[in-house]
């Protein structure tokens, strides 16, 4: 299994550089920066991994469109791409995806497909199989990992003196990315991912050592509904290689941090971007220069206003 290296990274950059935001760090309090992926066009970090993928396409490929499946915004990544590029897209997403997610995928031009928590993939397979489409998925592909790394590289750069890195850990595509990248240039930092408790396979896998999987339903209990979603062989093969935890936060954390985060940074966090700062605010990490990658910041309204009280 070839592993992504930091020169595929370096191409993803200059590839995907017309169409993201060099986001800034954000200084929370004296030790931890926050990274705001909130502030990609999508609102979220996807839009680097579904960028670098689709520009990848080759030309005689790209009118049979692409199909994606998504918890959401990777849902919105590929479509806002897919119209960047000039190609058709069609969007496979579970049924309890954040309707807010839903309709910003619809207003990029896609089509989307609404499923069972558990036939979002398959259901994409047959759109594949039926359309001649290429299949971009959300974390499991090169190109898309390479993509997500570039937020490693414009750490590294705005902050030499990093300590540690915290990443929010679902599929696994983003961290196996920043910490290709992150130890490549800075092999001291260390790399620690962030789960929620309640959808922590990660944390078992990488306790035990190979893939630990938890059934879907167990994983859907947590209000970070961009980390229901499990780690492949190959994403898990970059964890094991290169990233130096994972650790867990509860729910009642989660909300927490996106108040602190809000109320510190004016910055708006959806569930699955805080949980990096959830992590910081209550479990004992190393000394250092830290950054927190919050991913997100598509939040159902509702949910933000009881969280902010």
């Amino acid at each position: 299994m070839r592993l992504v290296t930091l020169e595929d990274i370096h191409a993803a950059a200059a590839a995907i550089a017309p169409h993201v935001v060099h986001t800034p760090l954000l200084p929370f309090d004296s030790s931890l920066w926050i990274k705001p992926e909130c502030l990609q066009p999508i609102g979220a970090f996807k839009q680097r991994g579904a960028v670098n993928a689709l520009s990848r396409i080759p030309s005689e490929a790209r009118a049979r469109g692409v199909v994606a499946y998504s918890s959401g915004n990777h849902a919105q990544a590929v479509a806002h791409a897919a119209k960047l590029l000039g190609m058709p897209a069609a969007i496979v997403v579970p049924s309890n995806t954040p309707q807010l997610k839903i309709d910003a995928t619809l207003a990029w031009g896609a089509e989307v497909f609404v499923v069972g928590i558990t036939e979002r993939e398959s259901r994409a397979y047959e759109l594949v199989e039926e359309r001649g489409a290429t299949l971009i998925p959300p974390f499991d592909h090169p190109d898309v990992i390479a993509g997500q790394g570039t937020i490693g590289l414009e750490i590294c750069a705005d902050l030499p003196e990093v300590a540690t890195v915290l990443v929010p850990v679902s599929g696994g595509g983003l961290i196996s990315g920043v910490a290709t990248a992150v130890k490549s240039l800075r092999p001291n930092a260390r790399v620690i991912g962030v789960e929620p408790e309640l959808a922590a396979d990660t944390a078992a896998s990488f306790a035990a050592g190979s893939l630990t999987r938890w059934d879907a339903h167990d994983r859907a209990r947590t209000i970070a509904d961009g980390l229901r979603a499990e780690p492949s062989e190959l994403t898990f093969a970059h964890i094991r290689e290169h990233v130096d935890d994972i650790i867990t936060v509860t729910e009642d954390e989660i909300r927490s941090a996106i108040k602190e985060i809000a109320r510190r940074t004016r910055v708006v966090s959806e569930p699955s971007g805080a949980v990096p700062v959830a992590a910081y605010l209550n479990r004992s990490l190393p000394a250092g220069p830290t950054v927190a990658v919050v991913s997100g910041g598509n939040i159902e309204p509702a949910l933000l206003a009881s969280i902010l009280g």
